[in-house]
């Protein structure tokens, strides 16, 4: 049976918002790719778009990776009137910050993902300087670290902010290097009832092979065939 709002919410209640956490959400085929024809939108149902809106209606900030960005077209990520409300009643802002991590600065100003306001640039010290200034006129633009992105002190920026529920929407690489820096707390995936084949990567990239265990806190499933799996560490 297809889970309903009411219990995709309890399913992936936060137990404690005073306590930081990064959630990562991802979705692969069952034959383990991360991508359909270069999107990893391709894959999804409307269950899975009904957990992503859930997670980000109870998270305080939505990280992604610049590459995603491109590669996905994202565009604002306001939630529905009806979220904005849940939100409302449980003390929080309307909306979800949006925040993309970039080395290189390689976004322009009118990009789509900064038509809605309020967005935050992760990027270091040593990033261009003249990309900077440009997206500065759209963005907040946050220095962390001196030569690349330090993943804990993006945290800590967040944390001032308070922005202590971080949910990582990607992309591979993005999600590798916070698996290296032991940042990640939970991982939420639904796994497609596809079987792709081809080339496309996993929901995981870059990061060093190592045992990192993790228990399943849930499983979910539809009329469609998708499973919702939650784990955490």
């Amino acid at each position: 049976m297809t889970p309903s709002r009411d219990e995709l919410f309890a399913a992936y209640a936060l137990p404690d918002r005073s306590t930081p956490r990064v959630r990562m959400n991802f979705i692969e085929s069952a034959d383990g790719a991360v991508t359909l024809g270069g999107q990893s939108g391709a894959l999804g149902g409307e269950t899975d778009r009904a957990v992503m809106a859930v997670l980000r209606t109870l998270c305080d900030v939505v990280v992604v990776g610049a590459g995603t960005v491109r590669i996905e077209g994202y565009g604002g990520i306001d939630v529905s009137d009806e979220d904005a409300a849940w939100r409302r009643s449980h003390g929080l802002p309307d909306q979800p910050r949006l925040a993309v991590v970039s080395n290189d600065l390689g976004l322009e100003p009118g990009d789509d993902v900064f038509a809605g306001g309020g967005t935050i640039v992760v990027t270091h010290e040593a990033a261009p300087a003249a990309k900077r200034h440009a997206l500065e006129e759209v963005a907040e633009v946050v220095s962390c670290g001196s030569s690349a992105v330090d993943l804990s002190s993006m945290l800590e920026a967040f944390a001032e902010r308070g922005l202590a529920q971080v949910l990582c929407e990607g992309g591979p690489h993005l999600f590798g290097a916070l698996l290296d820096a032991g940042l990640v707390d939970e991982v939420c995936v639904t796994i497609a009832p596809r079987f792709v084949g081809g080339d496309a990567g996993r929901i995981v990239a870059g990061a060093s092979e190592a045992d990192r265990r993790f228990r399943l806190g849930g499983v979910l499933t539809d009329d469609e065939g998708f499973a919702f799996l939650r784990y955490v560490r």
